[in-house]
């Protein structure tokens, strides 16, 4: 259960001046809490909520209406095997059969050593290449049950280093000067239209 430290604080008030209303980087600071814990503790929530001048329970309505946040510990990898149509006909099934037997827990479980969190989950839209699965969103396409244990043994030795810890996004975080926001101004300050629908009209009526 932890607020932000001091440094990821310090990028979360960077992510919220880019938005001319502060909720709007609501989704954004779920990622960045996830990324420094892993998970999105209920303390980060509420960090969140005063950060951007919302209840909590408005970040929490957010948080659980994706499933890619998680609310409680999770392992280093969440594998997700998907298990719908395309995948259940190519061998979906007998791989998650084949994890939980590997991995010694059932769908929904964390490994003892907390390295991995296995989920069935719904269609993850890579039908053309069944089965296929997920660790932490990294897709692996095609497998077959000695695929599984080739890519949960690279992970357990480090030899696999593409596929960064749960929660970590991107392995470089972009960075954006003050100098450089592009116009940031809230709906009820603005007084011109935007640059986009200008360049719209422009172009409509040379049409």
């Amino acid at each position: 259960m932890s607020r932000f430290n001091a440094d990821n604080l310090i990028v979360a008030e960077s992510i919220i001046r880019r938005y001319p209303v502060a909720k709007s980087a609501l989704i954004p600071l779920l990622h960045l809490a996830q990324e420094q814990d892993g998970y999105v503790a209920d303390d980060a929530m509420a960090h969140i909520a005063e950060l951007v001048g919302v209840t909590p329970a408005e970040v929490v309505g957010t948080c659980t209406f994706y499933e890619m946040f998680k609310r409680h510990p999770v392992g280093t990898y969440v594998v997700n095997i998907c298990t719908n149509i395309s995948c259940l006909v190519l061998g979906g099934e007998e791989l998650l059969h084949h994890a939980e037997k590997s991995l010694g827990v059932r769908a929904g479980g964390t490994t003892d050593d907390g390295l991995f969190t296995l989920e069935d989950v719904e269609c993850i839209a890579a039908c053309t290449e069944a089965p296929c699965l997920q660790v932490n969103y990294r897709y692996r396409y095609r497998l077959t049950t000695d695929d599984f244990d080739e890519l949960i043994d690279g992970l357990r030795t480090g030899r696999i280093t593409d596929v960064p810890h749960h929660g970590v996004l991107a392995r470089i975080r972009q960075q954006i000067a003050d100098d450089r926001l592009a116009g940031v101004v809230a709906p009820e300050l603005a007084t011109e239209a935007p640059v986009w629908l200008a360049a719209s009209d422009a172009g409509g009526a040379g049409s």
